[in-house]
């Protein structure tokens, strides 16, 4: 990518766009130099000219995929999610988890500042205005999506969130590091953008699912008029401010899926689909097994860098984690079959984790008529085990997890 100013108006990208170009000429330090002369130190994509950071050409892609129905929660869950992980998998973990992209990231980054950096943390606030809906239409302009010119075709595409993840000294497996460490591709789509018809040629947006090494759908049970009856029959909770049916977005999602991996109709998918059960904070006393406790045990000590103290090593409680899931189905089973059947017929590994990403109920507001929340009392509770259990399943020895006792 060209540096100096003048050199704008790139051939796919647009006038406001510096331009890419195939190097010919170098530094002795072998930096590219654009055509006015200036060291360039930021690569692009030879084909669609979108910004490639360098630790993708460092270190293993690891591709994700979030999906859910309009109004899920979703990125609310997902902001939740990285700010947990950026505490836990260093002190937990042994594992630096950071931006690989902090452009790319900055959305998301924002996002978990209104959520748990609040400058009014006191102040009941609609959800709303904490975290902006992802709007299929609006997607430009919010840096989810960027359009490409080829010709007279112009194609747009998803943006991943990018993160670098590394095994530390005192990670088990540190001497394999090289080899363990993975840059994150996390894609999260607006949720209209799984309703039938929206993937199209000029809108590829859903096809990374594809190639994705898990699948997170995320459900939000308030939405479901026969949970929302349960729950105000129990408790009381406020609910989603609609109801809508959710397993068509599953649905398409998997026949996108079978459609551009060659998957016949008879088979199932070889990749774990988790299905994130959101908001548990209002429905979770409706589960039978209802264990609080982080789904994590401390395994041993391992030595620190300056190899003078120690610090406590995790592993993941799959046990725990199994049992939640066989709960939350058996709940699933009696409340919304249709949900269960649409995830078991589509994939060989299901597994069910209730998650809240600000683990408090929300209220109305009397003045605005509002869902809301105080920002200072967000107590996320399970939000990383959805990350942690696809990266123990599809990454042996980054994350460890206790020997299983059935």
């Amino acid at each position: 990518m060209s540096e100096h100013n003048e050199l704008l108006d790139d051939l796919r990208l647009g006038q406001d766009y510096q331009q890419r170009f195939l190097p010919t000429r170098f530094t002795v330090k072998g930096e590219a130099l654009d055509a006015k002369g200036f060291p360039c130190h930021q690569l692009a994509c030879p084909h669609c000219h979108l910004v490639v950071p360098r630790s993708l050409l460092e270190m293993k892609p690891h591709f994700l995929s979030i999906f859910g129905a309009p109004g899920s929660g979703k990125s609310y869950f997902l902001a939740s999610m990285t700010w947990e992980l950026r505490k836990i998998l260093g002190t937990r973990f042994a594992i630096s988890f950071s931006d690989a992209d902090p452009t790319l990231n900055a959305r998301l980054t924002n996002y978990e500042e209104h959520l748990f950096v609040n400058a009014h943390p006191d102040t009941l606030t609609p959800l709303r205005e904490l975290i902006d809906k992802t709007d299929w239409k609006e997607g430009i302009s919010k840096n989810l999506y960027q359009s490409v010119q080829f010709g007279t075709q112009t194609v747009t595409y998803a943006l991943p969130f990018l993160f670098n993840m590394q095994p530390q000294a005192g990670h088990p497996n540190y001497d394999q590091a090289d080899n363990l460490s993975r840059i994150v591709c996390l894609f999260d789509n607006a949720g209209e953008a799984f309703l039938p018809g929206q993937d199209t040629t000029s809108a590829p947006v859903t096809r990374h699912m594809a190639h994705s090494r898990a699948l997170m759908f995320v459900f939000d049970p308030t939405q479901d008029s026969r949970f929302r009856k349960l729950c105000t029959e129990d408790k009381g909770s406020a609910s989603a401010p609609f109801v809508a049916r959710q397993e068509p977005i599953l649905q398409e999602a998997a026949a996108r899926i079978r459609r551009y991996s060659g998957i016949r109709q008879t088979e199932k998918h070889n990749r774990p689909l988790i299905v994130v059960l959101t908001k548990c904070d209002a429905w979770s006393h409706l589960l039978e097994e209802n264990d609080p406790s982080e789904p994590w045990r401390e395994v041993n000590k391992a030595n620190t860098p300056d190899g003078r103290s120690s610090m406590p090593f995790y592993a993941l409680d799959m046990d725990l984690i199994e049992r939640r899931s066989q709960a939350a189905r058996r709940l699933m089973l009696r409340v919304c079959p249709e949900i269960i059947t649409a995830a078991e017929g589509f994939a060989e590994e299901v597994i069910y984790i209730p998650a809240s990403a600000v683990g408090s109920q929300a209220e109305v507001d009397q003045a605005s008529g509002l869902l809301s929340i105080r920002p200072g009392e967000t107590t996320p509770y399970w939000v990383t085990v959805p990350y942690l259990y696809a990266l123990c399943r599809t990454t042996s020895g980054l994350i460890p997890s206790l020997p299983r006792k059935s």
